[in-house]
């Protein structure tokens, strides 16, 4: 059973499974994924026929993305997963229906980075369409996480991350013009590190 579900559904995120589950991320959407790494989130859209693009900064990634998708879904034309900077994609003004953004923007060097990478995928994002976003947040380990400089911290865990609150996600929010589509949602990892789960419906 275990590995029918891998085979299935790969090693998607849970949360955004959730978005799936509840009919937000359906078929026949246009699903842009914006940092896609290797395709970890893509294998179920892939399989179940959804017209799937996806954009990284490595080169290799998209390779392995497009060899992905050449295995599961080979209509698909190797062109919809393209190597370049989130910040400067070529996707045009309002492509997609739903953007994933997954543990791509705490990577964000400063703040003008992390709004330049939160730009270039809200920009490519349908009016109606939904942002799904995870990203690493202070949330519920503010005592744990020692300052850098601006918003860039050091975890517990060794790693350094640009860490967003609650106050700036809601801030960011009313900037974009969108609302939320969930309450946020964060999960704490033995005080190690903390994911949120921010998802905005773009405003028509």
């Amino acid at each position: 059973m275990r590995s029918h579900l891998q085979e299935q559904f790969g090693q998607i995120d849970i949360y955004l499974f959730d978005q799936i589950l509840r009919g937000r991320v359906a078929p026949g959407m246009r699903v842009v994924d914006a940092g896609c790494g290797s395709g970890r989130n893509l294998v179920y859209l892939l399989r179940e026929g959804y017209e799937v693009f996806g954009l990284d900064a490595d080169p290799r990634a998209v390779e392995e993305v497009r060899r992905l998708a050449a295995s599961l879904a080979p209509a698909l034309p190797p062109e919809n997963f393209r190597a370049e900077a989130i910040e400067n994609t070529s996707f045009p003004d309002a492509f997609a229906d739903v953007a994933i953004s997954s543990a791509v923007l705490h990577f964000a060097r400063d703040d003008d980075q992390f709004r330049a990478m939160l730009l270039g995928t809200w920009r490519i994002l349908r009016p109606g369409g939904l942002l799904f976003c995870r990203l690493a947040s202070s949330i519920g380990i503010e005592n744990e996480v020692r300052r850098i400089a601006g918003r860039r911290f050091l975890l517990p865990d060794g790693s350094e991350r640009y860490l967003v609150d609650a106050p700036l996600l809601d801030a960011v929010t009313r900037e974009l013009g969108g609302r939320l589509a969930d309450p946020l949602k964060t999960t704490v990892v033995q005080n190690q590190r903390a994911m949120t789960t921010w998802v905005v419906r773009k405003g028509r």
